[in-house]
């Protein structure tokens, strides 16, 4: 990316300055639709769903599979039936499938091979894009190999499962830029096998895979000395072998608080708390908490921006994990957030590409550019610059500008302690991720 220079680029840059000065980022409508959406969600069906999963003996993956029985198979027969029955009422919108597969032995969670299901409904959208929203519902007994004794499991994980059904029931009926995935995935106890194997097929099929939120124990806040936050966990650099040069180079550039999965989890945090106003959704700078593996980390093993809602006191695997100990309004809460946020970004655009920043002229603030994404819609109608000092973990600033801007100047902004990103807006409430702006070459 080139920054003009001279005096003709410096009256130009100083011009925008001024009329920057005093202004303010327009109040984020809400979009009619998403409000609608939260609103639909419901309590009691969250409690019936948890009631229901915790109801069989056990939902070990390795527990009996058959359909009819008190083990795994009943469970993904049932939740297949709900997916069903959501479609149903939207008019048949929602393609509900069995993803089943070969599961080989991996010591030493998963002492022998056996078919295993995911249970996945889409919601086809216009555009390449795809979101996924996510949970798993298999459970343990203390022993992880034990796949007989009871485990009700219902704040781990049946809180979970309830959340992604409500979130399906609430977006079926309406229209989106992007194609929804609401994947309810077996083996989240066995190192997320089910996860991993949904990633390694969106991998080989090439799929734009935008974004994942993932549900794991948001049932009971308790432990937590009755805080009632949603811990929203956020891995910075994904834990991978091989990093693209993208992320090298982000990283390079001081980067490592905003790279794919920080940008993802600020912009479900600004959407939940947007629509959901009385959550206290706290972004955790890890993948997880210390006692677990989380559902989204296959994701982001494999380069998928990928963020995890759990609850506050970080969950944790008891015989007694029944209905009783679970909070219902705190889990209708925790789905509420995630529809609103998955909603609102796939109907944004996707983010601008080639940002980047450099001083203004006379030490006037910092001039940021971008450059339009193209090819998938829709097109932005405008866009917005936010920046934070480098040490703030939330953007404090912004700055709307229109669609056909490809750079404007931010007074009082100075590049040494600032970072600065780029959203693109549709003009009706709904921004994407902030793309992170790099300093410019020669800095």
């Amino acid at each position: 990316m080139r920054f003009q220079s001279g005096p003709v680029a410096g009256l130009a840059i100083l011009a925008a300055a001024i009329c920057a000065r005093g202004a303010e980022p327009a109040p984020m409508p809400v979009d009619p639709d998403i409000v609608k959406m939260v609103a639909s969600i419901s309590v009691e069906r969250i409690q019936r769903s948890i009631f229901v999963l915790a109801s069989f003996k056990t939902r070990h993956t390795l527990s009996d599979p058959l359909p009819s029985g008190d083990g795994i198979g009943g469970a993904s027969a049932w939740i297949r039936a709900e997916f069903e029955r959501a479609s149903k009422a939207a008019g048949g919108r929602l393609q509900v499938d069995l993803d089943t597969f070969r599961q080989p032995a991996r010591a030493p969670l998963f002492p022998q091979a056996a078919d295993v299901t995911n249970v996945v409904a889409t919601l086809p959208g216009s555009g390449r894009r795809i979101f996924v929203i996510t949970a798993h519902y298999d459970s343990r007994a203390r022993d992880i190999l034990d796949a007989q004794s009871p485990a009700p499991g219902a704040d781990e994980n049946a809180s979970g499962v309830a959340a992604v059904l409500e979130a399906a029931r609430a977006l079926a009926p309406y229209d989106f830029n992007a194609t929804l995935v609401f994947l309810v995935a077996t083996g989240g106890e066995q190192g997320g096998i089910g996860a991993a194997h949904w990633a390694d097929q969106a991998r080989q099929q090439h799929l734009d895979l935008n974004g994942v939120i993932d549900f794991d124990a948001v049932g009971n806040p308790r432990g937590a000395a009755g805080s009632r936050d949603l811990w929203l966990f956020a891995q910075g650099v994904p834990p991978r072998a091989e990093r693209s040069a993208g992320l090298e180079g982000l990283i390079e550039a001081g980067g490592e608080n905003d790279t794919p999965p920080r940008s993802f989890a600020r912009a479900v945090r600004s959407a939940g708390l947007l629509y959901v106003p009385g959550s206290d959704i706290r972004i955790v700078y890890r993948a997880a908490g210390y006692r677990g593996q989380p559902g989204h980390l296959p994701f982001l093993e494999r380069g998928y921006p990928a963020v995890g809602f759990t609850e506050a006191s970080g969950g944790a695997i008891r015989p007694d994990d029944t209905p009783d100990f679970v909070d219902f309004a705190y889990v209708a809460d925790a789905a509420r957030a995630g529809s609103a946020a998955l909603a609102a970004l796939a109907r944004a655009p996707s983010p601008p590409r080639e940002v980047g920043f450099a001083p203004a002229p006379a030490g006037m603030g910092s001039v940021v550019r971008w450059s339009p994404r193209t090819g998938n819609p829709p097109t932005a109608a405008g866009y917005r610059i936010v920046w934070r000092e480098s040490t703030a973990p939330y953007w404090e600033h912004a700055l709307d500008v229109p669609g056909d801007a490809r750079s404007a100047a931010v007074p009082g902004a100075f590049p040494d302690e600032t970072i600065f990103g780029v959203e693109a807006s549709d003009g009706a409430g709904h921004f994407s991720p902030a793309a992170f702006a790099k300093p410019a070459p020669g800095r």
